[in-house]
């Protein structure tokens, strides 16, 4: 079974005291000590955010590592992806986090994870990754469009309702056909696919949405039914 659960915002870089949404992302390989691999490239390997990575999931019952492209563990990249159970994927910057993995083979590395039945994970960048096409603001100023991996079909948008910009620049995309209709998601909300469909939409926060954009003479914007997980 292929599994991507792909965050609009929230979890240990985010909200490291609220534990909601990795505790999920853990709960979903069906390991009961799960290998979850953090991937920082999106923010140059960040060490601050590399640590807390550990800070969080050294306390849960997993076993954490870290690929660093930096300062590569192996030779063998794809022998250290492909025995995990997790892959999460860090925000920062997408155009360089596409370009580097392609440069590496990653990219190729991860869709054999996936069809592997690896479980992938990630937030903003890590996030619009495996889509077709994702909103970053990789370029500096504004909000452009993105070709991704291709993973998942349409388009994504994450921090819909963190960042000011980002529903007007979604909506303009979409109207000027830059980018295709896709979904989007607040903060503290994630989209779980199985295969190509959307399994589950789950949230941290209570008053956190998802959305389907598209345009049909206009611009539409459907609110999906997300479940808050603090509700148990």
């Amino acid at each position: 079974m292929r599994q991507i659960i792909a965050l609009g915002g929230g979890g240990f870089s985010m909200e490291p005291e609220n534990t909601l949404l990795d505790s999920y992302i853990l709960k979903q390989s069906g390991k009961d000590n799960p290998k979850i691999c953090f991937i920082p490239t999106a923010s140059g390997d960040s060490e601050d955010y590399i640590q807390r990575f550990y800070d969080f999931f050294e306390n849960q019952t997993c076993s954490p590592s870290h690929l660093s492209l930096f300062r590569p563990p192996t030779r063998n990249l794809e022998s250290f992806i492909l025995e995990k159970d997790i892959i999460y994927v860090g925000g920062g910057n997408t155009k360089n986090l596409l370009a580097l993995w392609k440069d590496w083979g990653l990219d190729t590395i991860l869709r054999k994870a996936w069809n592997q039945g690896i479980l992938l994970a990630g937030i903003s960048a890590g996030s619009i990754c495996w889509f077709e096409e994702g909103v970053t603001d990789s370029y500096g100023e504004g909000l452009e469009p993105l070709n991704c991996l291709g993973f998942l079909k349409g388009s994504n948008c994450p921090h819909y309702d963190g960042e000011v910009d980002r529903r007007p620049a979604y909506h303009k995309l979409i109207e000027s056909k830059k980018i295709q209709a896709g979904i989007a998601a607040d903060d503290g909300v994630a989209f779980h696919y199985i295969e190509q469909e959307i399994s589950k939409i789950v949230s941290s926060r209570p008053t956190s949405k998802a959305y389907r954009v598209y345009y049909e003479n206009k611009v539409i914007e459907t609110e999906l039914p997300t479940e808050f997980l603090g509700s148990y």
